[in-house]
């Protein structure tokens, strides 16, 4: 696979046995069609953001080599996370509570995608230490797009309370 490039996706679960979901995914991943599954991070327990009123969860990040355009990308995404029993209510109201997957296309190569359903680099990467250390354990040289180099991003959020597993 010559062509296509680079995609980081962060993974999170919090729902039913999450790290077994994780590695579910790593395995779905890495059959993506034209997709290769270059590195997989370990995972790591964080406490629930946004709604934090929910069971923590389990985050990862897995880099992609793809040529997959980013809307099929999103496409093949979406369709791991409802095959991992992931049920999305059209108003959005569930955005940040539990689930039993989650898969978000953080970056796709130097890319800026501004699309309705698809806004890459994820627009709260920089903000979001559960997803920053697993970029970075995968990929050290992350560059956010419009924001700078992910390890400064990380170095000004608070991430003790996150743990890696075992």
């Amino acid at each position: 696979m010559s062509r296509g490039d680079t995609a980081c996706v962060g993974l999170g679960s919090n729902l039913g046995d999450s790290a077994a979901a994780i590695r579910a995914a790593f395995v779905a991943l890495a059959q993506l069609p034209r997709t290769r599954l270059l590195r997989a991070s370990s995972l790591y327990r964080t406490p629930a953001w946004g709604v934090t009123a929910q069971p923590d969860f389990v985050n990862a990040a897995a880099l992609l080599h793809t040529e997959l355009e980013p809307l099929a990308l999103l496409q093949a995404l979406l369709a791991i996370e409802r095959a991992a029993g992931r049920e999305r209510r059209q108003d959005g109201r569930d955005r940040w509570g539990p689930r039993t997957l989650d898969l978000d296309l953080l970056l796709y190569g130097r890319r800026r995608i501004d699309l309705p359903g698809l806004h890459v680099p994820h627009p709260h990467l920089h903000e979001r230490a559960f997803a920053l250390l697993p970029l970075l354990e995968i990929d050290p040289e992350a560059d956010i797009p419009g924001i700078g180099p992910a390890r400064r991003a990380l170095a000004a959020l608070d991430s003790g309370d996150i743990q890696t597993l075992a």
